[in-house]
């Protein structure tokens, strides 16, 4: 598969893609991980799948999501998904700061700034007016110790929810609920079981502070405080419960895409620094999984995506420029893709999970 990108296929998933083939496969579920930066490497590949995938689907399709997933499937519910994308990765490319240790607020700000630009004077509308991409955003919304939302009180609540989390990911729901705000026609969360998870209807009002709060990530940006029609705050990136989301549980009929950075999955956003919370992608039936191949990222400058640690490491001027050579690296992913659901031999160079 021009050895770019690798393919991760449960059984029923192979079955339906090997006789209809990609683009009348009946995905219903699209899957977005939290990741920052790591986005790039997936940007140009989400063009494709915007216009070349998703536009043939024959039913309504979930798109879950927490933090930067949220924003690309923000921009995947526009009218030209492609132009939204490409204005989301310049907006990411050059975004500024005052300093190598920007505040929270101007972080925050500049986030604001990245999300209209992307979104542009009416995609707010366009996504909560169509029916056919049912966006589920993921927040994280504190409790108990953890609701300080600066200083001292939110390094303590934070440091309580590490330390929980590493005796039992279930702890974390002392300290956490998770708040998924819905397109109205969505009925049900996929993949959210625990957590007292609830659902919030989008709407024109709350859309932004929802996709600003998926990504808030504690101690570098602001919390939202509050949002239109959901429970008091403060709320949380949402990969604080569902970073690359746990797969469990599924019980959907339809098949699940999950383009995503590498093939293996951490659970929730503590769960980075323990190891053993890491695996591969389980073998979950209908189940499609995309990323790029390890010789493809042996290969990057650096010999790994961008990431958030880029922007204290490397100069501002350093660090555009590896970045967008991830991004013109990021069009073999595209290409490969492309030749993949375009080509006679829907499961070219497949592996089963």
């Amino acid at each position: 598969m021009q050895d770019a990108i690798s393919v991760f296929m449960g059984r029923r998933a192979a079955a339906t893609i090997n006789e209809s083939g990609w683009r009348s496969a009946p995905f219903s579920t699209l899957i977005g991980a939290s990741g920052g930066p790591k986005w790039l490497i997936l940007s140009e590949l989400d063009q494709v799948l915007g216009l070349e995938l998703l536009r043939y689907a024959s039913q309504p399709v979930t798109l879950l999501g927490s933090s930067i997933g949220t924003w690309r499937h923000a921009c995947l519910s526009q009218p030209d998904p492609a132009a939204a994308i490409q204005r989301l990765q310049r907006a990411y490319l050059y975004q500024e700061y005052a300093s190598a240790r920007p505040a929270p607020q101007e972080v925050s700000r500049v986030a604001e700034l990245m999300l209209k630009e992307a979104l542009g004077l009416d995609g707010v509308k366009a996504l909560i007016q169509q029916d056919r991409f049912r966006n589920a955003i993921i927040t994280a919304r504190a409790k108990g110790i953890a609701r300080g939302s600066d200083g001292v009180p939110l390094l303590a609540g934070m440091t309580t929810a590490m330390a929980l989390n590493a005796l039992s990911r279930r702890n974390l729901e002392i300290l956490f609920d998770r708040v998924a705000f819905c397109h109205e026609e969505l009925e049900a969360v996929p993949f959210a079981a625990g957590f007292n998870t609830q659902r919030v209807a989008l709407d024109e009002d709350n859309l932004i502070p929802a996709l600003k709060a998926s990504g808030a990530i504690p101690l570098l940006m602001r919390c939202e405080a509050s949002i239109n029609g959901a429970p008091g705050g403060p709320y949380w990136d949402g990969g604080i419960i569902d970073y690359h989301f746990t797969l469990a549980d599924c019980t959907d009929p339809g098949l699940v895409l999950y383009p995503h950075f590498r093939k293996q999955l951490t659970a929730g956003w503590f769960d980075k620094a323990l190891r053993w919370r890491t695996r591969e992608a389980p073998a979950v039936e209908n189940l499609v999984l995309i990323c790029p191949s390890e010789s493809f990222l042996a290969n990057l400058p650096f010999g790994k995506i961008p990431d958030r640690g880029d922007f204290r490491a490397l100069p501002p001027a350093e660090r555009v420029a590896y970045w967008e050579t991830c991004v013109r690296e990021s069009a073999r992913l595209a290409d490969a893709f492309h030749n993949l659901i375009s080509g006679d031999e829907p499961l070219r160079d497949v592996t089963m999970l």
